[in-house]
């Protein structure tokens, strides 16, 4: 007598019904939010909106320098964001459904999709003495080099 869209007794009394049911409608509530919305966007309006996200959390310094890199447009609604360690990539991860979704909602377009690569990025050795740091000096302004020579300066290492 029972439909394939009635509960069985044992799901009723389980209370999996109405759960089911409720987490069918936040996804469907989910997915269609932004309905078909495919308007283009350009480099220029994704920085903009990536940069008022960033605005937003004054409270996440660690997050909101993790995401100070603007993420590349590539093909189609893709967006690529190069990081530079694993521990960024899961604070991405983290914020990435609440970011997308935002994103998303602002440019009115609901393909846009978010991946993450990690990139070794290259930093400059430190420089520690003071000898050092006067050679970096001088290799960025020679005039330095006749500056110590015209009035005999030296560092004691």
């Amino acid at each position: 007598m029972g439909s394939s869209f009635t509960p069985s007794i044992k799901d009723a009394l389980a209370g999996n019904v109405q759960e089911k049911s409720i987490q069918a409608e936040e996804q469907k509530t989910a997915y269609t939010e932004y309905g078909d919305f495919l308007e283009p966007f350009t480099a220029e309006q994704l920085a903009l909106k990536w940069t008022e996200f960033l605005d937003q959390l004054t409270d996440r310094p660690n997050l909101k320098s993790t995401l100070s890199n603007i993420p590349e447009l590539t093909e189609g609604n893709k967006l690529l964001l190069k990081i530079g360690n694993s521990i960024q990539e899961e604070e991405v991860r983290l914020v990435k459904p609440e970011l997308v979704s935002w994103l998303r909602n602002e440019l009115k377009n609901s393909g846009i999709e978010l991946t993450t690569r990690l990139e070794k990025i290259e930093s400059e050795r430190m420089i520690f003495s003071d000898s050092e740091k006067m050679q970096m000096m001088m290799q960025k302004n020679p005039l330095l080099f006749t500056l110590k020579q015209k009035f005999n300066l030296d560092f004691k290492d």
